[in-house]
């Protein structure tokens, strides 16, 4: 009869096991421990999505999640070392105000991965950026503006003018000027991530001026169209629920397929530094137009039409928006 001994490793035999690259087996077997640093609150829309799927990725069991919002620039480098420091393996966040802090931080710490928002280049071995390159649906819900207008003038109000943002109003005014050549823009920065108010009276200023239609980049611009009744357009979130009467369609960020794909590569110790820039695009499901909703029945069957042949020959590969990430101008 043949005994069958268990299989006991030494310390020294799973040291060799780690040394030869099995790190991510101890990943596998436990939850991933993810932090995030963001410098506005989860209630942001941008920021919003990125807590959205980190706290589904929390749900399903897969990882362990600390978040802390609100933290000034100053404060960033801090905060991200504090993590790091505590053994958290996966730390995400915004660096745009912050890139310097945040890629010296990840230099001291190489074994920690990092996935920060940001407008540079990934970062050997260990720093990948993404951004939320949406300007598919921006394009598309920038037909429907177009076709939407009377007045023929469409309000623009964005944060700061840096390339994550440019990039979607640009897609969106091409949009609108496919199917609207005479459309003209009004375009305006609150040079702020989170000022309602601001943005608000930004947008106040573009209806006086004529403006029947408002291109919500920030919070506060749906209200400002809800006020004085013209229509807006969303951004990133889908806000037709608040603004039923207002907000007409939406283009969506979706951050699931970054954060599912950093969360595997990770507990497999296949993480790297990378540009996750592409798996916000339609084809990827990482944006997506959102339903008319509402409105289903007020924008004309022609204009859905249109949009529809678009957003199909876009999922297909026949049709690619320009990504233009120069600051846009006002109309002249």
């Amino acid at each position: 009869m043949i005994q069958r001994r268990p299989l006991i490793l030494s310390a020294a035999a799973l040291a060799g096991l780690v040394a030869v690259g099995l790190p991510q087996f101890a990943f596998a077997q436990s939850k991933l421990k993810v932090a995030a640093v963001y410098t506005v609150p989860f209630e942001q829309q941008w920021v919003g999505r990125i807590h959205k799927a980190l706290k589904a990725a929390e749900a399903r069991g897969e990882i362990e999640y600390k978040a802390t919002e609100n933290v000034a620039n100053a404060d960033y480098e801090r905060v991200l070392r504090e993590y790091a420091t505590a053994g958290n393996q996966l730390i995400v966040g915004e660096a745009f105000a912050v890139e310097a802090a945040a890629r010296k931080v990840a230099k001291d710490f190489p074994k920690t991965m990092f996935l920060m928002g940001s407008s540079g280049k990934p970062q050997a071995p260990n720093f990948s950026v993404f951004d939320n390159y949406i300007q598919e649906p921006a394009y598309l819900t920038g037909m429907i503006a177009g076709g939407m207008t009377k007045s023929n003038k469409i309000g623009m109000v964005g944060g700061f003018p840096i390339p994550e943002v440019n990039r979607l109003m640009n897609a969106f005014m091409a949009g609108a000027k496919e199917v609207n050549p005479k459309v003209e823009f009004s375009v305006s920065f609150i040079n702020s991530w989170f000022d309602p108010p601001k943005a608000k009276e930004a947008a106040f200023a573009m209806v006086d001026k004529g403006a029947d239609i408002l291109y919500a980049e920030r919070f506060g611009v749906s209200d400002a169209a809800k006020e004085r009744k013209v229509l807006a357009i969303g951004n990133v979130i889908n806000t037709q629920p608040q603004y039923p009467d207002t907000v007409v369609v939406s283009a969506l960020w979706n951050m699931e397929p970054s954060i599912d794909r950093a969360i595997k590569l990770a507990k497999d110790g296949q993480f790297k530094a990378e540009d996750y820039g592409p798996y916000s695009q339609m084809q990827h499901k990482g944006s997506e137009l959102s339903p008319l909703g509402t409105f289903e029945k007020k924008v004309p069957a022609d204009l859905v039409a249109k949009v529809k042949a678009r957003e199909a020959e876009i999922l297909s590969g026949k049709y690619s928006v320009k990504i233009d990430d120069r600051q846009p101008k006002s109309s002249k």
